[in-house]
């Protein structure tokens, strides 16, 4: 699940990245499976203005991941909403393969983002932390998208995700706890002619990941291969990481950062801490 990677660079640059991923599945090329039974998670598509005429997009893709928490709320990071050209719209997906929707799209609505965008996706607004970015120790790296409760519904059948009671990483028994990471990011570096690459990426994928540390603010994930992991990368921010505590999936973080090949380290953002449930309550009823 490689493909999960959720680094913290802002939304533009992982756009950038996304348009010369390959139209194939991942996280990552190892230990990770299609994830067709996670229909709560989703990814958050943009369309955005590419050249002098600011009036119309030019442009669409998919640009990160993230979950459905209620019925009209789409949680993602902020990274992934922010430092976009003022006329950019949002649009949330929860198809299983969704860059083969954008492709079958294209081809259908040739020049019309905008079409393409609704052809995959419904549209919503986005809502980013208002003190994002902040210290190192907290950046606040999170948002929501609010999307149409009824235009969601339908199209797709989805149980919106559990979110974490407060403080509960902080009681659980996290080391002998089930993760897993889902998204649709890109796969690990592939060293090539011209450096790394990362192919594939437009396809929800999961992948088994392992505790190594909780700091106040984030929980550090391993996504090392001999060990049985799978992992996150570019196109996986704002996505989930679940943990199954006491019989009860919940999720507890969503991929933020990690190490630049996308091979040892997941940093995601705790949903369990006053900050996090502080800007998450106007917009959900939190445990």
């Amino acid at each position: 699940m490689s493909a999960i990677r959720a680094t913290a660079v802002t939304a533009a640059a992982c756009a950038a990245v996304l348009t010369t991923a390959l139209p194939s599945s991942a996280i990552n090329s190892y230990n990770a499976t299609p994830a067709p039974e996670r229909t709560e998670v989703g990814a958050l598509v943009a369309t955005w203005d590419n050249d002098d005429d600011p009036t119309t997009p030019d442009r669409v893709d998919w640009v990160c991941s993230g979950t459905m928490i209620d019925t009209n709320t789409f949680l993602t990071a902020a990274h992934c909403t922010t430092d976009w050209p003022d006329n950019v719209r949002f649009y949330v997906s929860l198809d299983q393969d969704v860059q083969a929707g954008l492709d079958a799209a294209a081809a259908k609505y040739p020049g019309d983002p905008a079409a393409q965008a609704n052809a995959v996706a419904v549209e919503g607004t986005a809502h980013n932390h208002p003190g994002y970015p902040g210290p190192a120790s907290d950046t606040r790296d999170i948002s929501v998208v609010e999307v149409p409760a009824a235009r969601m519904a339908a199209r797709w059948s989805y149980t919106p995700a559990a979110l974490p009671t407060a403080n509960q990483l902080g009681t659980g028994d996290l080391n002998s706890a089930d993760w897993v990471v889902a998204g649709y990011g890109t796969q690990e570096a592939v060293r090539g002619p011209g450096g790394h690459t990362h192919p594939g990426g437009g396809v929800r994928m999961k992948a088994p990941v392992t505790f190594n540390a909780l700091n106040p603010s984030w929980v550090r994930l391993g996504m090392t291969a001999p060990q049985g992991n799978g992992g996150a990368c570019y196109g996986d921010s704002g996505g989930p990481n679940f943990v199954t505590l006491q019989g009860k999936r919940i999720l507890a973080a969503t991929t933020i950062t990690g190490d630049g090949p996308c091979y040892a380290t997941n940093v995601t953002y705790r949903l369990d801490t006053p900050g996090a449930r502080s800007f998450l309550s106007p917009f959900v009823k939190l445990p």
